[in-house]
C-alpha cells in the first residue's frame, strides 16, 4: 500500500474529528451533537453530492461504459446479500443473516461522500453518475434480504412480510429519494445557476462533513462496547467481507471503467454497509432481526474500516491491476 496515500487519508481533518468523537466517548465526556443538528447536516450533505453529481452527470456523454456501470451495480447490490446470506447461516438467525446480508449488499452513503472528499484531496477524477448508481443500489439489497428470509421461513405463515409496503419504504427512504431529487435538480440546472449556489453546496461541504463525522464518531463509539460482547464471528465479518468485496471489485471494474476515481467509488460501494435505510426497513418488515448486531457491524466496524483503511488499499489495488 502507498504510505503517502495512508498518512494523508490518516491526517485528513474530516477523519481526525470522526476519532475525536470515538475519544469522547472513551473518556465519558458530555460531547454530544443535537439530534436534530446531525439529521440537518446528514439531509444537507446528500443534497450537496446529489446536486453535484447532477451538473457532473449534466456534463457527461451517455455511453457503453455508464451503461455497464449501472447494471455492475445493480448486479453487486444482488449478489452480495445472497452469498453473505449462505456464510451468516452458519451462526446467526434466519432473521438476523437476512437482515446483515442485506445491510452489506446495500451502501452506506456517508462513506461514500467521504471516499469522493478522499478523491478530491488526492485529485483524482470521477464522474456524477457514480452517484445515481450509489442511490440506485439500496433498495435491490433490501428486497434480497427479505426474499431470502421469506424463501427460508419454515412456517410460511408466521410473521409474513409485507413486502409492497416495504418495496415502498425502500424506494422512498428519504435519503434515497433526496439524492436522486437532487441529482436530477443538478441535472436540470444550468452552470450559472449551480454557480449561484455554490457557497452552500460546495464551500462549506466539508465543514459539514467534519461536524458529522464527529458525530459518527460519537455513534460508533457508543456502540463498540456493546458490539463486542457479540463475538468474534460477527467482527471478523465485518472486516473480511468489506476486504474481499472491495478488493475484488477493485480488480474486475477495471475490464469496463476507464477513471480510476469511478473504480475506486465502485469497490467502496461494494465494501461499504447500509445503517440507515436497511435498519429501518428492517424494523418494520423483520422485527425479530437483533439491531444491536447489525447496525454496530456497519457502523462501529465496517465504516471505520473502510474510511481509514479501506480506501488507500482499494485505490493502491487499482493502481496495481
Amino acid at each position: 500500500m502507498d504510505i503517502h496515500l495512508l498518512v494523508d487519508n490518516l491526517t485528513n481533518p474530516a477523519l481526525l474529528f470522526f476519532f475525536l468523537g470515538i475519544l469522547a466517548v472513551q473518556l465519558k465526556s458530555d460531547l454530544n451533537i443535537p439530534e436534530n443538528s446531525s439529521k440537518f447536516i446528514s439531509l444537507y450533505l446528500l443534497l450537496s453530492i446529489g446536486f453535484k453529481g447532477g451538473q457532473e452527470l449534466s456534463h457527461s456523454e451517455f455511453n457503453a461504459e455508464i451503461v455497464w456501470s449501472f447494471f455492475f451495480g445493480i448486479m453487486l447490490a444482488i449478489i452480495v446479500p445472497v452469498y453473505t446470506f449462505f456464510i451468516l447461516r452458519k451462526k446467526f438467525s434466519l432473521e438476523n443473516s437476512g437482515a446483515i446480508a442485506a445491510s452489506y449488499g446495500s451502501v452506506s452513503a456517508v462513506t461514500f461522500v467521504t471516499t469522493i472528499t478522499f478523491l478530491e484531496m488526492e485529485q483524482i477524477a470521477f464522474n456524477g453518475h457514480m452517484v445515481a448508481i450509489m442511490a440506485l443500489m439500496e433498495a435491490p439489497s433490501i428486497m434480497v434480504g427479505l426474499l431470502l428470509i421469506t424463501v427460508f421461513k419454515k412456517n410460511k405463515n408466521e410473521d409474513k412480510i409485507p413486502m409492497k409496503k416495504v418495496l415502498h419504504h425502500a424506494l422512498t427512504n428519504g435519503s434515497v429519494l433526496l439524492i436522486i431529487g437532487s441529482l436530477i435538480v443538478g441535472l436540470l440546472a444550468s452552470e450559472s445557476q449551480a454557480e449561484g449556489i455554490k457557497p452552500f453546496t460546495t464551500d462549506i461541504f466539508k465543514g459539514f462533513l467534519a461536524v458529522f463525522l464527529l458525530d459518527m464518531g460519537i455513534t460508533s463509539g457508543r456502540k463498540l462496547s456493546d458490539f463486542i460482547k457479540k463475538g468474534w464471528f460477527a467482527f471478523l465479518f465485518a472486516i473480511l467481507i468489506p476486504i474481499v468485496n472491495g478488493c475484488i471489485v477493485a480488480v474486475i471494474s477495471g475490464a469496463f471503467i476507464s477513471e480510476n476515481g469511478n473504480r475506486l467509488l465502485f469497490a467502496i460501494l461494494a465494501a461499504s454497509a447500509s445503517y440507515i435505510a436497511v435498519p429501518a426497513a428492517m424494523r418494520l418488515a423483520a422485527p425479530k432481526a437483533n439491531p444491536s448486531l447489525y447496525i454496530p457491524m456497519a457502523l462501529a466496524i465496517t465504516f471505520p474500516f473502510n474510511i481509514t483503511l479501506g480506501m488507500p488499499l482499494y485505490l493502491c489495488i487499482i493502481h496495481l491491476s
